[in-house]
């Protein structure tokens, strides 16, 4: 039976879909968008921890909520738990780190903007891993994804100055590899309007960065700009990692491709402005499932499960339980 919220570019995206897939709301928050970025999902406790957009606070302060979401499978039922952290201020993206998680930090006027360790369970104890470039303070780290060899790699648009929490630019938009193991730092690719999500392919020979230009942190929009996924060979150079052969993967026709990630074949995922599109690993539009209001991010759960961020709704999408997000492998 066909689905409203499906819409079909490809007969691929069938196997994709499964035989029965479904969506339907979690957790809905009226009060404030408590589901915008990171979806970091944690297996063992079937956790999710998610990221909030800005809003104001008691005191009409700017904001951003870290919440634990805990899935009862049981019941199919949500909880959420508000976690307070004075260290990672305006958190944004996020991702799984060793047994807790790694959170980018926007910073403020005062506080650094990086990326922070956070334990994931209480009393959620939190450190500080690289808060600058060689002493360059970052412009507003956005989001960050961890390699197999345990390098981490992270973007740095400037839309916490274009914003008004954040000092003016020091460093260009770009994207950054930090090895916890050496401390040592590189920027790896530049020419960017505005770096955000990125993701590595299965194998990790390809790296997926999402600008979201289009869209100006002030909220001002400009069709000539890109709202577009580039891709990238990752390929050794006297034993480093270079990034190579910079082409465009992929064009989001509806607002920007923000968070992203593959699964085990390949297929890229990204969240747009009409909900999560789905690419074949050769940049053709294989489908999406349509969200009203589209999504910033998302992530992989269980067996064909996409946890979908939809500012004042959490979802839960079913998809083939042959499909398996490329990060967790399950």
């Amino acid at each position: 039976m066909a689905q409203s919220w499906v819409r079909q570019h490809d007969d691929a995206f069938q196997g994709i879909l499964g035989p029965s897939p479904q969506l339907h709301v979690l957790i809905e928050v009226d009060e404030y968008p408590f589901a915008h970025e990171a979806g970091v999902f944690i297996p063992d406790t079937n956790e999710l921890f998610i990221t909030s957009n800005q809003f104001s606070g008691p005191s009409g302060e700017r904001k951003v909520q870290i919440s634990k979401c805990v899935l009862d499978r049981s019941t199919g039922r949500m909880t959420r738990e508000e976690i307070s952290n004075e260290l990672i201020q305006m958190a944004n993206g996020g991702v799984n780190f060793h047994d807790g998680i790694l959170f980018c930090a926007q910073g403020s006027m005062t506080a650094p903007s990086g990326l922070f360790r956070m334990a994931s369970k209480p009393p959620y104890d939190t450190a500080p891993v690289v808060t600058s470039f060689l002493g360059r303070p970052f412009n507003s780290v956005n989001d960050v994804v961890v390699q197999s060899d345990g390098s981490i790699w992270f973007t740095d648009p400037i839309y916490g100055f274009e914003q008004g929490y954040r000092p003016p630019p020091s460093l260009p938009s770009q994207v950054y590899r930090y090895d916890p193991s050496s401390q040592g730092i590189r920027a790896m690719a530049d020419g960017f309007g505005r770096p955000n999500g990125l993701c590595f392919s299965p194998d990790e020979t390809t790296l997926y960065v999402t600008d979201t230009d289009r869209v100006h942190g002030d909220g001002s929009v400009d069709d000539s700009r890109v709202s577009s996924i580039y891709a990238f060979d990752i390929v050794q150079y006297h034993g480093q990692p270079s990034l190579v052969n910079r082409r465009l993967f992929a064009m989001a026709d509806a607002g920007i491709p923000d968070g992203i990630k593959c699964d085990m074949t390949g297929n890229v995922y990204s969240g747009c402005g009409d909900g999560l599109n789905v690419w074949s690993p050769g940049g053709f539009l294989l489908g999406k499932i349509l969200v009203d209001g589209g999504c910033a991010n998302f992530c992989f759960g269980r067996d064909g499960e996409v946890f979908i961020l939809n500012e004042h709704r959490l979802w839960r999408a079913q998809l083939a339980p042959t499909v398996k997000g490329a990060l967790l492998k399950i």
